[in-house]
């Protein structure tokens, strides 16, 4: 039998027909970026509660630095809101920002006035409003200077504990689910499941990451930057532990591997893609501005106004090459209708 025709009849022959491109882009999603992420979730926020159980001081160095670690890990897995995520709203239980009312404040602070025995428990804990749980409210109680030293100092240290034994929790629920169901149901579609092709599957896998972008330009950057005449810098994301910046680096940089994985197989877009997001992470490192204090000056708000403007290229690029090869585009996404 001559080659071609060699060819085409294994091709016929049942399982030997070759398998769909996207099959390995969704498994690839999965295997290399969804699950390592939820895994480092998982093993840091209860590395988190472990330090707090020994050592609740809000000023602890060991305290800290593992509450950075967490919420680094949170960050840069916090676009990947559907599935697990979304359930039982555990990404607001983990991050409920922005908070333009001063709902968490005000939650801590009615607590700890009223020594509520809610702390007792990380069960109990979990029906307390959802503005007083999960990192940006731990934030709180380590790093603002009036509320890591109200209250009786036992009870805001209970508080301490049962909030990040609270995150650790909720953060292994969504693992667990990834683990046990979620990922299955992202590789195998069926025409009554959740997602009934590969098509709605990579839908969800693009919205993830135009919505990632999103946020990050009209959030993280746009709610400090304001407006020209009303700059807002006491808006920028947990700028109490002075992490404005970092957080824009870890989107980016976890936006940039899913855009890889999600281009693969066409090399002009995937080094289009790396360029532009290597362009914005180099003029954040360039900013030195860890809290984005400096757009109140005309000449440092334009170095910020740069960077939102290559994610906005970024976000061009996603939606006029990567969505088309993908055969989706972004749709409605978990900003739509705040």
């Amino acid at each position: 039998m001559k080659p071609i025709r060699m060819a085409i009849a294994l091709l016929a022959l049942p399982g030997i027909a070759a398998a769909d491109p996207m099959d390995r882009v969704i498994d690839d999603t999965i295997d290399m970026h969804i699950l390592p992420r939820f895994a480092a979730l998982n093993d840091l926020t209860q590395t988190l509660a472990d330090v707090a159980a020994e050592d609740c001081d809000p000023d602890a160095v060991a305290l800290r630095s593992a509450y950075g670690d967490a919420f680094d890990a949170w960050i840069s897995a916090s676009h990947l809101r559907f599935g697990p995520t979304e359930a039982n709203d555990r990404a607001f239980a983990l991050a409920f920002w922005p908070d333009s009312r001063g709902a968490t404040p005000r939650a801590l602070k009615s607590l700890i006035a009223e020594q509520d025995p809610v702390v007792a428990s990380a069960d109990a804990f979990r029906q307390v409003s959802i503005a007083a749980r999960g990192f940006y409210a731990m934030e709180f109680l380590l790093f603002d200077d009036t509320l890591k030293q109200a209250g009786d100092p036992q009870y805001h240290c209970n508080l301490i504990q049962t909030m990040s034994t609270d995150i650790a929790l909720t953060s292994h629920n969504i693992f667990e689910e990834w683990q046990s169901e979620f990922a299955i149901t992202l590789r195998e579609p069926l025409p009554a499941g959740v997602y009934r092709s590969n098509d709605e599957v990579l839908q969800e896998l693009f919205k993830a990451l135009a919505t990632g972008l999103q946020f990050t330009a009209d959030t993280r950057l746009g709610r400090p930057l304001g407006t020209f005449d009303r700059p807002r810098p006491t808006r920028s994301e947990a700028r109490r532990s002075e992490r404005s910046a970092r957080h824009v680096m870890l989107s980016l940089t976890a936006l940039r591997d899913l855009s890889e994985i999600l281009a693969r197989g066409d090399t002009k877009l995937m080094t289009s893609l790396d360029a532009s997001f290597q362009r914005a992470l180099s003029q954040l490192s360039e900013l030195d501005d860890p809290t984005f204090a400096s757009v109140s000056n005309p000449q440092a708000r334009f170095k910020v106004e740069v960077i939102q403007n290559s994610i906005e290229a970024i976000r061009t690029i996603v939606r006029d090459e990567l969505g088309p090869k993908l055969g989706v585009a972004a749709g409605f996404n978990a900003l739509d209708g705040d």
